[in-house]
């Protein structure tokens, strides 16, 4: 998985096949960019070769030696054995919107299956299917996303918010709020039970927001009918949320921020210096943020989203920063665990799309086999097939 592979993304594909058809996948942490090695057979060969994965075929004593490195208590490398390929979720709404979700098209990309569910699903109870779910472009306090200011006339805008206030009445709330408020407490439970959370873009700071605001209305007229409270910021409660931490609303429901958490309306960063930096944590030591950083780039091109990073100044005392920009006090990427469950927040709306707007065609990954942001993505949907190991701490 380092440069000579033609299709990062398309590996992990590879890698989560082979789960699917009963056999475990050794990943190699820290070895040629986060390498994964499987027991060789004919129709592996086949498939790698019609995905245009580049592969390598190793003798028995190839394997030995490459064991034997990884294990040598003086590099940083470490060999983490995939055991069961985990269940997939995307919360994503079955309608048609105006822009793409990275992570279901890089999903699509590598060949990896996944089931859709929504509101309906999560309220249902559908969550412990699953091992793994990812939260699609997402606002969880019940604001449309703050598009009213710009979209509010337009037909896909009136149109969502129609069925959102459907659905929202169908399942028993007054508010679509108030319905985001008991998906969001869903989606904690499943955490909290074990299951593995990825969001990006606003489906991060909305779904603390949408937790901390739990007992307050944050939404103005426009949103729900009625006002939000004047006194909603001093009822807060931070105890309840994931990642973030005495963050201030903005409460003016024209503007496309939610909280001073995200730092894009104070960021002043040239496209040209907007890069982020992962960190190096100890493969042998620290293996899950290992895992979710392995990487054939240390350096990766920013891009922006509804949500494009978190303020460090935000962040609760546990959290971990996984990437950075340090001179922005900017973090890009964070881990967390909650309950006997974990997350993962990303910032930014698509690795390869710099400023996604609203009605821009989605993002080709074909042009980007071996994009290092979206490899980040791919990371934390094989994180749950390795959980049966018994981590060192």
């Amino acid at each position: 998985m380092d440069e000579e592979q033609k299709d990062h993304l398309k590996s992990y594909g590879i890698a989560f096949w082979t789960l699917k058809n009963g056999e475990t996948v050794d990943w190699l942490l820290n070895y040629r960019g986060g390498s994964f090695m499987m027991k060789y057979n004919k129709t592996l060969e086949e498939e790698c070769k019609i995905r245009g994965v580049s592969y390598e075929v190793i003798a028995d004593a190839k394997v030995t030696q490459i064991e034997t490195e990884v294990s040598d208590p003086s590099v940083n490398m470490d060999l983490v054995k995939l055991e069961k390929a985990p269940k997939m979720a995307v919360y994503s709404p079955k309608s048609k919107l105006p822009w793409d979700d990275a992570v279901t098209m890089v999903l699509k990309y590598a060949e990896i299956p996944y089931d859709v569910i929504y509101d309906e699903e999560v309220i249902r109870g559908d969550l412990p299917k699953y091992d793994w779910l990812h939260l699609h472009h997402e606002d969880f306090t019940g604001q449309f996303s703050k598009f009213y200011g710009a979209y509010r006339y337009a037909p896909w805008y009136v149109d969502d918010v129609k069925a959102q206030q459907a659905t929202a009445n169908k399942l028993g709330f007054k508010k679509v709020s108030q319905m985001k408020l008991a998906v969001v407490e869903h989606i904690r439970d499943f955490c909290a039970g074990g299951g593995f959370l990825f969001a990006m873009c606003s489906g991060t700071d909305t779904f603390d927001i949408a937790l901390a605001a739990a007992n307050t209305d944050i939404c103005e007229a426009m949103f729900d009918g009625d006002g939000a409270d004047p006194a909603a910021q001093s009822k807060l409660d931070f105890g309840n949320t994931f990642a973030f931490q005495n963050f201030t609303l903005d409460m003016n429901p024209t503007s496309h921020s939610f909280a001073n958490i995200d730092v894009n309306q104070t960021r002043q960063v040239e496209r040209t210096r907007d890069f982020f930096t992962l960190f190096d944590f100890s493969a042998k030591w620290d293996v899950v943020p290992s895992m979710l950083t392995q990487n054939h780039d240390k350096v990766v091109k920013g891009f922006m989203g509804l949500t494009t990073a978190f303020n460090k100044n935000r962040l609760k005392p546990g959290v971990l920063i996984m990437g950075e920009m340090k001179t922005g006090n900017e973090a890009r990427y964070i881990h967390g665990e909650y309950g006997k469950g974990q997350w993962t927040f990303y910032g930014g709306h698509d690795p390869e799309d710099y400023q996604h707007q609203v009605g821009d065609p989605p993002t080709d990954l074909k042009l980007h086999p071996n994009s290092p942001g979206y490899r980040l993505i791919l990371n934390n949907v094989l994180f749950p097939a390795a959980k049966k190991k018994k981590q060192k701490t």
